[in-house]
């Protein structure tokens, strides 16, 4: 099946670095547009050479681009970048406030050159008080409450990802897809922004409707009240761990049926989810104590004949060999910078029953430089001048 890439023939610049902005780069470039990233000469963009908990960062969201590795220090390299912008749909950024004006390319500089260009700027928090204060994905899950709700009770704990980071970049294709929709009617450009910590707020709208509708703070999930009669992490008889949700009334009959456990489905006192939910310190015990007499694919099969929502408790490492993501095309294959071939995944959506990207893998640092610039209408001269005084 062809890939679909519907966002062909846009040209993306990219100036991001870490997780947020390299989303967004990521997604664009699996849709199709060409995303060329600028990165700082020689070396190319940091976050290439992370170590510790980021060092999976570039990898995982650096597929897709050509790569230009530029000194935009030097009069030269800031010339070529803006014969690149000049002629781009989109810039994006994910620079500390007044970084890329600094350079001589903000918003304001580059509209009067492009007035087409669509610039977007991933930031820590959206103009307002806040706004020149230093975000990072940590900084805004403690502040924004996704801490708190994470973790037990007066221990917050970060999520066990760069949520935030990757909601955010999702959030600024979501404003880049708007605002050229919006070029169509007007031939303008504009510029977007996407924030960290307005992504955690809406991540908290739900409990904070929960507040106003209720009057009470809701506890951390770890300690919440239960919301459903079954809804549970259950031990098994060769030590795994499933977790197991019956919610309705029509599973439960059929689920107590299912296990032995025919005098639940029969008691009156349990005939309602509220029953249930109210009762769940006399039901679980004995749900346990049956679920633990199965093995963990025995009891993962038996919920599956039911229809039950279930899960193992999976670990990261145990996606690459996910038979419904290597039978869906949901792995993207690709080279580490060590040469070691990798899956990874690839984004959540289809069109027209297709999944995109893959087409780009990672990219040495400036791999694409020469060709970029003789693009751009330098001479193989000029190309070879600015590489040797380490302009390219």
């Amino acid at each position: 099946m062809t890939t679909p890439t519907p966002l062909k023939g846009l040209r993306v610049v990219e100036f991001t670095h870490m997780v947020m902005g390299p989303t967004a780069g990521m997604v664009l470039a699996d849709l199709g547009a060409e995303v060329i990233k600028v990165e700082p000469a020689p070396e190319g963009d940091t976050t290439r050479r992370l170590t510790g908990s980021g060092i999976g960062f570039y990898a995982a969201f650096g597929r897709g681009r050509r790569s230009l590795c530029v000194n935009m220090k030097d009069p030269r390299g800031r010339a070529l970048v803006h014969r690149l912008t000049d002629r781009a749909d989109v810039l994006l950024e994910n620079f500390r406030p007044g970084a890329m004006a600094k350079l001589g390319f903000g918003p304001e500089e580059l509209a009067a050159r492009n007035p087409r260009l669509i610039y977007c700027s991933g930031k820590g928090f959206l103009p307002g008080p806040y706004e020149h204060r230093t975000a990072l994905d940590e900084v805004v899950q403690m502040m924004g409450g996704l801490a708190h709700m994470t973790g037990p009770e007066g221990r917050p704990l970060r999520a066990g990802s760069s949520v935030i980071d990757i909601m955010g970049g999702l959030s600024a294709v979501i404003g880049i897809l708007a605002a050229l929709r919006e070029r169509e009617a007007t031939g303008l450009g504009g510029q977007v922004q996407a924030g960290l910590f307005e992504t955690v707020a809406l991540l908290m709208a739900q409990h904070m409707a929960q507040t106003a509708i209720t009057g009470q703070a809701p506890p951390p999930m770890s300690t919440r009240l239960p919301a459903w009669p079954v809804y549970d992490i259950f031990d098994t008889a060769d030590g795994g761990k499933v977790f197991v949700g019956v919610v309705t009334d029509t599973s439960w009959p059929a689920f107590c049926v299912a296990f032995g456990l025919e005098d639940l489905a029969a008691d009156p006192t349990l005939r309602t989810k509220q029953q249930r939910v109210a009762e769940r310190a006399r039901t679980i015990p004995r749900i346990a104590a049956v679920l633990r007499t199965y093995d963990k694919p025995a009891l993962m099969a038996k919920c599956e004949a039911l229809g039950l929502p279930y899960a193992p408790i999976g670990r990261p490492e145990e996606l690459f060999e996910d038979p419904h993501l290597n039978g869906s095309d949901g792995l993207v294959p690709m080279t580490l910078p060590d040469g070691r071939p990798v899956k990874l995944p690839a984004l959540p959506i289809t069109l027209d029953g297709a999944r995109p990207g893959g087409a780009g893998d990672l990219r040495a640092p400036g791999a694409d430089g020469a060709d970029i610039a003789t693009e751009l209408g330098f001479t193989a001269e000029e190309v070879a001048e600015m590489r040797a005084a380490g302009v390219l």
